[in-house]
């Protein structure tokens, strides 16, 4: 073989690579953002999602007034203050 013969497949073993490189990237980085954004929205609509807690938090505070109407705002106020 040649030097120009070498040279050839040298540019086409850098251009290949190159290009398989970027192209393994462009996966990779889409696969990491479908990743995110499904974790994000999963936990968005989760139970642990701070919207869940509020929720059931009123439903809580909801049942406690109905079966002591008396005393209900007071231990409210209680396990706020406790967590």
């Amino acid at each position: 073989m040649d030097e120009q013969g070498a040279t050839d497949v040298g540019g086409y073993l850098v251009q290949v690579g190159r290009d398989t490189l970027e192209n393994w990237q462009s996966e990779f980085l889409q696969l990491i953002w479908q990743v995110a954004g499904l974790a994000f929205l999963f936990h968005v609509g989760s139970s642990q999602s701070e919207e869940n807690d509020e929720r059931q938090e009123e439903k809580l505070d909801a049942i406690l007034r109905k079966l002591d109407p008396k005393d209900a705002d007071r231990v409210i106020a209680d396990l706020a203050r406790k967590f």
